[in-house]
């Protein structure tokens, strides 16, 4: 083999590697102004939760985690799941275990965040496949899904920020989201500050998410103990949540 043709060998290689490398999406979840955490729902043990047993509310991580604890469960991480309504009832669809204990709210016209179009819905099918989309567009049998929260509005909508999103817009809120990563994974996140809806959105885009939602705003509370957060209060509805396997 000639000089010349080693040298064209290693400059092909090192420029597949190079254009690899600018192709991947951008990894930085954490940063200074967002918490994130992210979730392999086909491993982890992700439930949705809004109930106990006595037909009582959580409300928040303490409630929960106390609740789990008498069962002999672990909390490692919970966030709030969505809008409620004045009775702490599921704003828009929710599904539990399977059970529709929220119907799907269509209506394109209402007051709030929730009803800024499109807005979507967050499931997780029995298989343990996660997937956000915008509302009109749900076109999987509700009886494939094991867990589902409709909110609005939409952050990232096949890879592009929702149309309605401002930039430097002065709507400034603690808000809480989660998008579906390009492995297939979920990416939790919460800002630490207060941000408006455009940052937020290019958060989980610059994450590679092609499809992201907006959960809450100024109520939102996290619960992550391995990074040292540890929100336990608030009084919402559904609690996402996430227990420790063996």
């Amino acid at each position: 083999m000639t000089f010349k043709k080693l040298y064209l060998i290693l400059l092909t290689i090192s420029t597949g590697i190079i254009s690899c490398t600018k192709e991947s999406p951008k990894k930085q979840y954490d940063t200074t102004r967002i918490l994130a955490y992210e979730v392999n729902p086909k491993k982890a043990q992700l439930h949705f939760y809004w109930k106990n047993e006595q037909g009582q509310i959580y409300g928040n991580a303490k409630n929960l985690k106390t609740q789990l604890q008498a069962n002999k469960q672990e909390l490692i991480f919970a966030m709030n799941g969505g809008m409620y309504k004045k009775d702490q009832s599921p704003q828009g669809l929710y599904i539990e275990k399977g059970k529709i204990l929220a119907p799907l709210d269509r209506k394109e016209e209402g007051y709030g965040n929730f009803y800024l179009q499109p807005n979507g819905i967050f499931y997780i099918t029995k298989d343990n496949v996660a997937t956000i989309c915008i509302t009109d567009s749900l076109n999987t049998a509700i009886r494939s899904i094991k867990y589902a929260t409709q909110s609005g509005p939409m952050l990232v909508i096949d890879g592009k920020l929702h149309a309605k999103l401002t930039k430097g817009s002065k709507n400034l809120n603690i808000r809480n989201g989660v998008g579906v990563l390009p492995n297939g994974n979920l990416l939790f996140a919460m800002s630490k500050e207060k941000i408006n809806f455009y940052d937020f959105a290019t958060y989980f885009k610059e994450n590679g998410c092609q499809n992201a939602l907006y959960l809450d705003g100024f109520v939102s509370k996290t619960y992550l103990p391995e990074k040292k957060y540890e929100q336990m209060d608030g009084n919402f509805g559904v609690i996402i949540g996430a227990i420790k396997t063996n």
